[in-house]
């Protein structure tokens, strides 16, 4: 079994196409930031050309989407923010999406204390399971995936505490385009594919025991 990650998709499809094996995924998981500050139309045109390829789709939204797109997900039943969705037997994923503040302002953006506090209320929803894949929209602080092109780290050190304390099998994040690339808190690699425009995916690969995940790219 496989599913194909990507996030930082802002209304740019034109490269679902070029993404290899993506028609014959289990399944397709949307990081965060479908679109431009758009709300459901701007969601659904995006749905809608990844479900023209794999019809099998969880997404979530990020800091820039608008409030109707985490309704509108909802009722496709394609929603993964606070919530925890079984992939396979003992297979589990959890989502937490939106933001911290951005110096944008965009619509998503939530405080620390929030994004923190969801992190562990979505995490007690999981239950038993056996590998469990976290996607959070937001990349934990002082990595290699929150670095602007001049530095800053920007990440949450929420987001990184929680990875530290749960050590899940595998966390998918996003947000910091410039950030592409692969990291590790722990036990846990951490992916942030960057934009979905520049070619970068994530491939999760999962044999009924192993979990594992490359980073890959079209371009």
């Amino acid at each position: 079994m496989y599913w194909i990650a990507f996030g930082d998709i802002h209304e740019s499809t034109g490269l679902l196409g070029a993404v290899p094996g993506l028609a014959e995924a289990d399944g397709v998981i949307v990081t965060g930031d479908l679109t431009n500050r758009g709300g459901r139309e701007s969601a659904k045109h995006v749905l809608d050309a990844v479900a023209r390829f794999n019809p099998c789709i969880l997404a979530q939204p990020g800091n820039m989407d608008e409030d109707d797109v985490t309704v509108y997900l909802r009722e496709r039943d394609m929603d993964i923010h606070l919530r925890v969705r079984e992939l396979a037997p003992g297979l589990k994923l959890m989502g937490v999406g939106l933001s911290t503040p951005t110096p944008f302002g965009t619509p998503g953006e939530v405080p620390e204390a929030t994004l923190a506090a969801w992190l562990d209320e979505t995490y007690a929803l999981a239950g038993d399971f056996d590998r469990l894949i976290c996607v959070i929209h937001e990349p934990p602080l002082d990595t290699k995936l929150d670095r602007l092109s001049n530095g800053q780290h920007v990440g949450s050190p929420g987001v990184r505490a929680f990875l530290e304390r749960v050590q899940p099998d595998l966390a998918v994040t996003g947000h910091i385009h410039e950030a592409r690339g692969a990291d590790r808190i722990g036990s846990t690699p951490v992916l942030n594919p960057g934009m979905l425009a520049h070619g970068g995916y994530v491939r999760i690969n999962f044999d009924g025991r192993t979990l594992s995940a490359d980073l890959e790219s079209v371009r």
